[in-house]
């Protein structure tokens, strides 16, 4: 496994890479599914589809053969009812979550780079007592990644130049984003992947299928 040089800053992905918020997916999901009259699905099952989306999950939850306006209603209820629990049953990885307490304790910077609306991230990160010197949601720029331009916001805002930072996350996008922002890519194996996606195979400088694995290889706390 190739080492990646230590970083000044370390920015994460949201969900399944610095928070393991699929408990509280499923429910959403599986409320919508109870919505609808249908059985609930297994949560091994919602938690795979988990980064990709609302409309994967209810895609997932009632099928590909909605109608546009099905579609939308749909996803709004699953999203209700998210917002209605958004962080119930989700925590920080560990061990991950007593690195970044202590990395946190020193000033050191940090920062969270998501796709997930900031109308949902911040209840969240509240809830977690998570306060990142950066973070940069979906709907905070005019692109979203894989394109880099949040990645490079966040670096900017942390005052740590983007050659100097990991990203660290749990899909591909992640990985391109990271590689056109210039920074570490730095690929997990522990988040939200599918079964029949290979996370070796991103365009990453370093792969860690446990969470263990990543703390070992983030900077020591001194």
């Amino acid at each position: 496994m190739p080492v990646c040089s230590s970083p000044c800053a370390v920015l994460f992905d949201l969900d399944g890479t610095l928070v393991d918020t699929a408990p509280d997916l499923a429910v959403a999901t599986n409320a919508l599914r109870q919505h609808h009259g249908l059985a609930p699905l297994p949560f091994a099952t919602i938690r795979t589809q988990v980064s990709n989306g609302g409309n994967a999950l209810v895609s997932l939850a009632l099928g590909d053969d909605l109608s546009v306006t099905h579609q939308a209603e749909a996803r709004q209820f699953l999203l209700d009812a998210y917002e209605a629990s958004v962080a119930v049953h989700s925590q920080v990885f560990s061990p991950l979550d007593q690195w970044l307490d202590a990395w946190h304790q020193q000033a050191r910077p940090w920062g969270i780079v998501t796709n997930k609306p900031r109308r949902y991230t911040t209840p969240l990160l509240e809830a977690l007592a998570l306060a990142p010197g950066a973070l940069l949601c979906a709907d905070d720029l005019t692109a979203k990644k894989p394109d880099p331009l949040p990645l490079l916001e966040a670096a900017r805002q942390l005052g740590v130049n983007p050659q100097h930072c990991w990203y660290v996350g749990d899909h591909l996008r992640d990985m391109q984003a990271a590689r056109a922002a210039g920074m570490t890519a730095v690929a997990v194996g522990y988040g939200y992947i599918a079964e029949d996606d290979d996370y070796r195979r991103w365009p990453a400088h370093c792969w860690y299928q446990q969470c263990a694995e990543l703390v070992d290889a983030l900077p020591d706390i001194a």
